[in-house]
């Protein structure tokens, strides 16, 4: 497995290094790079890795900017101080997230995460999991914590997003994180079942409770409840009760 070190302290650079060469003397650090910019200019010019620890704050930005302006297809495990950013960090592939003071013990079962998620999900190849897609068969992997959960779409009561983060919540009242946009899920679902009732929701039809006219609008109440007011505008309401109405 090639792996890459983006981290602009070098102690904390060396220690890991020699934290993973002590684990698994397979494993080739390929690269060590200290900064967004530096980083940027080795996968522009280099063969993607196998995998990716990633410091959160670099010297010249946080490490996030790298992913935005040279998107990845690559497992990334981000490593920092400070747990705040692990939201965010969803977006960007996202395998795992280690607070500092990173320990041989929590490197290695980030490893075996890694390791059971490539024998169990994928047979060996851990990029279809960052990049799961809905099959036919209506599955789509979604994450609650570090975790994994495969859920069937019909378990799925509805999607929204929030602080950029999109969010599936099931008839449970299970909430989890899916590395997908709405207009992304919203192109891979079954248009029957699921309607996207704004710039925010994506609901199964199930999960519609009641709804009533607003002025044109259309309020939605969902379930399991969603305590903020949802709406259907009224350019899209005619659309809506026929779509309600099937």
């Amino acid at each position: 497995m090639n792996i890459i070190i983006i981290e602009d302290e070098l102690p904390a650079r060396a220690k890991l290094v020699a934290m993973l060469r002590e684990i698994n003397p397979a494993l080739q650090v390929v690269a060590q790079l200290g900064s967004v910019n530096e980083s940027l200019e080795w996968l522009n010019k280099n063969r993607e890795p196998d995998l990716a620890f990633v410091d959160i704050q670099l010297s010249d930005d946080h490490s996030f900017e790298i992913f935005r302006k040279h998107p990845v297809k690559f497992p990334v495990i981000f490593t920092t101080a400070f747990d705040k950013y692990i939201l965010e960090s969803f977006e960007f592939n996202s395998v795992d997230y280690l607070l500092k003071p990173i320990t041989e013990e929590k490197l290695k079962r980030s490893l075996d995460k890694i390791r059971k998620l490539e024998q169990h999900f994928f047979q060996g190849n851990l990029l279809k999991l960052v990049q799961q897609q809905p099959s036919a068969k209506g599955r789509l992997v979604a994450r609650k914590g570090t975790e994994f959960v495969a859920l069937n779409t019909d378990e799925i009561a509805y999607f929204f997003s929030e602080h950029k983060i999109v969010f599936v919540r099931d008839f449970q009242g299970r909430q989890m994180i899916v590395d997908k946009n709405l207009a992304e899920l919203e192109s891979e679902l079954n248009t029957q079942t699921f309607f996207r009732i704004n710039r925010k929701f994506i609901a199964n039809q199930k999960a519609i409770d009641r709804f009533k006219p607003d002025n044109g609008r259309i309020q939605i109440f969902l379930k399991p409840e969603m305590k903020e007011e949802i709406f259907v505008s009224k350019e899209t309401a005619p659309e809506f009760r026929k779509w309600i109405g099937n």
